[in-house]
Parts: structure tokens; sequence; C-alpha cells
């Protein structure tokens, strides 16, 4: 395989737990804020505990925290990290139902569960959270426990039924696979996700709508995400070619006028043959954008997927249809969206997350790159 070629950001964007850290207390991080204050009275979310879980994970991989060879001490942002991810993992824990096999997603301030079983999106983003804790953590105190959920959960991911949580699951599961290759069972449902994702695409794509639904929504960029790493971890070109196709379309409805990135607004979304929303634009959209290039550059060596992930990533730093920052560097949280003229300021658990993973997996790849 070719070299993978440098992503084109110098320097590459500092790694910012700030706004997470201030975001989490005891329990989790919480899932909305005032401006840039916890806003306790909407509580607390599986969703945002397994992205804060990943994140978690992917800082400790990266060495945030650690003291560097010089003998300095961490950033005192940094020192709470381990403490962090306990908690993200024990409100996993505290999700899970062993007698359904599900987790609960929304929870009160109070601590009191508002649901008795989460969303199945909830439900795949945590067995994502799991494996990849699974896979990249070297600590039997958070593996452990991560990898008996993960096998507790995956079962119930038969229970969805929508194409979003079997990208997510399929991504956790390409996690786990990373350490435990030997799983038949994880094996074998992987190829069944995978399978449902491309028969479902080949179905419902037309030339001009090269795409598994009539309508964009919401995580689209997991959809391809999700295929190429399958493909990736199969070897499967079948996989690979429909993911990364499908993702060039989506970057290409996804450009605007000046070659920035516009990303369809949740604000009536985009349904085939119709008008398209340009706001509210969310910030997860992006960050699903630069993961799926990414995955796509491992897999195909190409300067444009590195391009376009640093394309997609300037969005929060202004390089957006409004030229208006969405990432703030005095807290180093991020904004809830971009709206019609202005941003939304608010900085809650999604949002942010969004940004810090964006740029964890930024130098996740630029460390692959500078082995390579």
């Amino acid at each position: 395989m070719s070299a993978l070629p440098a992503v084109p950001l110098t320097p590459l964007p500092e790694i910012d737990l700030r706004h997470v850290l201030v975001l989490t207390d005891d329990t989790g991080i919480a899932q909305h804020a005032t401006f840039g204050t916890p806003d306790l009275h909407h509580g607390y979310c599986t969703d945002d505990n397994a992205r804060a879980l990943i994140a978690g994970v992917m800082a400790r991989e990266l060495g945030v925290g650690e003291e560097k060879a010089n003998g300095r001490q961490p950033d005192s942002h940094t020192e709470q990290l381990s403490v962090a991810l306990q908690r993200y993992l024990a409100f996993l824990n505290y999700a899970f139902d062993p007698e359904t096999g599900r987790f609960r997603n929304f929870m009160g301030y109070d601590r009191r569960w508002l649901e008795a079983v989460g969303s199945q999106d909830s439900q795949a983003r945590a067995l994502w959270a799991l494996g990849t804790a699974t896979a990249r953590v070297r600590a039997d105190a958070i593996t452990d426990l991560a990898e008996h959920l993960f096998c507790a959960a995956l079962p119930a991911l038969e229970q969805c039924d929508a194409i979003r949580p079997w990208a997510y699951g399929l991504l956790g599961i390409c996690e786990y696979l990373k350490v435990h290759p030997e799983d038949e069972d994880a094996s074998q449902r992987a190829e069944a996700l995978g399978d449902r994702l491309l028969r479902v695409l080949r179905r419902n794509a037309k030339s001009d709508w090269p795409w598994w639904e009539d309508e964009l929504t919401w995580g689209n960029a997991k959809l391809p995400h999700a295929l190429i790493e399958h493909g990736r971890r199969t070897g499967s070109e079948a996989a690979i070619e429909a993911g990364e196709k499908a993702l060039r379309w989506l970057l290409k409805v996804q450009t605007g006028e000046k070659g920035r990135l516009s990303i369809i607004g949740n604000n009536g979304w985009y349904t085939r043959n119709g008008r398209r929303a340009c706001f509210d634009q969310q910030p997860i959209e992006a960050k699903a954008l630069v993961q799926a290039c990414l995955a796509a550059a491992r897999v195909r060596p190409q300067a444009f997927w590195v391009d376009e992930a640093a394309r997609c990533f300037e969005w929060f730093l202004g390089g957006n249809d409004l030229g208006i920052p969405v990432y703030n560097p005095e807290t180093g949280g991020c904004y809830d969206g971009l709206m019609e003229d202005c941003v939304n300021k608010n900085q809650g658990a999604e949002s942010t997350l969004a940004y810090v993973l964006s740029v964890l997996e930024i130098h996740d790849y630029a460390r692959g790159a500078a082995v390579e």
C-alpha cells in the first residue's frame, strides 16, 4: 500500500478537552449547556456518554494526560482524563439493563431514568464506544468491563431495523474484532450488517442519487464510513467501492458555491427532487465527514480524501456558509449549530464532542501517516 498522504493542516489543531471536562461531573457528561455553562435541567444521555467514552479512549491512546518525555507534568485539564473515562464507562454500565440487553438513554439530573428502553441509535452508539474501548485501551480496569458490556449488549443489535444503528454497530464490531478476531459470533454479525447495508444501498441507489434512502437527514456520513471500514477489515472491494462512491456524492451535494462545506440543515433536511434545507447545520455532520474521509484515506491513500477531511474540518473554524467559527477557543467548546445568520451559542456535549472527535481523528490519522 502507498504511504498515507499528510492532512494539509499545519500545525495540527490542538487537542482541547477543557469544555468536555467542564460538562463532566460525577455522573457523566451533561447533555446541554446554556452558553458555556452546563444546563442541568436536561440531565444526561447514553448517546453523549458513548461519544465521550470514544473521545476519552482516543485521547488516552494519543498520550493526552501522560507525563512528557522531559519529565513535565501534564496540563491540569488532562489530569482528569482517567477519572472521566471511568465516569463515562460507569454511566454506560448503569444504563444497561441485563434483562433486555438494551441501554436506557435519557436520565434526569436526579439520576432517574426517563425511559425503560433507549433508542436504536443509542444502543448501537454504546456498542461502538464499548468496542472502541475494548480495542484501544490497555488497562484491565476499563477493558474488562467494556468487553463484558459489549458482549452482553451485542445480541440486542438484532432488534434494530434502521440503517444508522446498523452502521454504528458495525463500526463497533470492527473495532472489537481488532483484538478478538477469533470471535465467530461477532464476525458473523459484522458480515450480516455489512451485507444489509450494501443490499439496501444497491436496492435504493439511482445514478443521480446513489444513496440508501430518498432523503438525507442526520449522521449521513456514518453509512459510507461503516461500509468502508467493513471493506477494510474483510478485504471486500465491493463494500469499499460502494462506500467511496456514496461518500464522494455526499461531499459533492454538500459543497457550496465558494467550495466550502455546506451541511444539509436539520430544518427540513433534503428529500430527493425536493429543496434542501441550508440551516440549521449541525457539528456532528462535519465530524462524521471528517471521520469517513480519513477512513477512506487509510484504504485508498489519495490526496483527495485528506484534502476533503481538512475542508470538512475547516467548517468548525469558519470555512462554512457564514464564514463564522463554530469552535470557541476561549472555552474549548463548540457551538450547537450554524443558524441562518449566526451561531447557536450554546455549547452542549454533542457539538463539543463533534469538534473534539474530529481533532482526535486527525491526530490519530497523522500518527499512522508518520509510522508509514
